[in-house]
């Protein structure tokens, strides 16, 4: 696999589901509630050596940019990251169906927040190619995507993903906040139960998502702190 990549253990025919920070930070907050509460193992991580180093520390443990986690009972593999993906979305991509590929997943389940300026209840859409996924979606009271648009890693997943032979499903929860939104990540936790089965209390959940999206504020914070001191001691080198 790509340079950076260390996996303690390769799982066959697993489904991977990947968390890149996007609108709402959705996905990286639903992968790190379930990483939790499935009680994943770490067996792998990823960078980009050509991006600024950024790690996250949670529970005195350091956060990787982009770990890989795994859960034998469910034969999931997930790909939480804190990193940024914008500029990257095509090599994030690759290394998605590369890890696939590697893993001889059964797909990758890509989540997504998708702007919404309607009030009220969050709303979840899946999207899928395939008739017998769509009709168990459909089963559960869960729209497909009928209309709109797909940016970011999950486009560039979509586009490469059908050369490549690599089934992917798409889950989707509107959010109106461009901020951390644990109410939409809630709702793609709710569909994940549905579809794969995983008994989530959903009790907890919000309680706990909420949490998350604290420490996320936290990070995206430190984070711009950081940019900015480096962007100053680079003034200063050139002055």
């Amino acid at each position: 696999m790509a340079k950076g990549v260390e996996l303690k253990k390769v799982p066959k025919g697993a489904t991977i589901i990947e968390g890149f920070p996007g609108f709402g930070l959705v996905a990286t907050i639903t992968t790190g509630f379930l990483q939790d509460h499935l009680k994943c193992e770490q067996i792998g991580s990823y960078w980009f050596e050509d991006q600024m180093p950024t790690l996250a520390v949670h529970g005195c443990k350091l956060v990787d940019p982009i770990g890989i986690f795994y859960n034998k009972q469910y034969n999931i593999i997930m790909v939480h990251s804190i990193a940024s993906a914008q500029g990257n979305e095509w090599r994030f991509a690759d290394f998605l169906i590369e890890l696939a590929k590697k893993t001889q997943a059964k797909e990758i389940i890509s989540l997504e927040g998708v702007g919404s300026t309607a009030p009220g209840a969050t709303q979840g859409f899946f999207y899928t190619e395939n008739a017998v996924k769509r009709k168990k979606f459909e089963k559960y009271g869960i729209d497909c995507l009928g209309e709109g648009i797909i940016v970011g890693v999950t486009s560039a997943l979509l586009l490469k993903a059908k050369s490549a032979k690599v089934p992917v499903t798409c889950l989707f929860a509107e959010t109106a906040s461009k901020l951390p939104d644990s109410k939409a990540s809630a709702k793609v936790i709710e569909m994940l139960d549905k579809y794969l089965g995983l008994k989530v209390d959903p009790k907890p959940l919000l309680k706990q998502a909420e949490e998350f999206e604290e420490k996320l504020k936290e990070m995206i914070v430190k984070q711009k702190e950081v940019k900015k001191t480096v962007s100053k001691k680079d003034i200063s080198y050139l002055g």
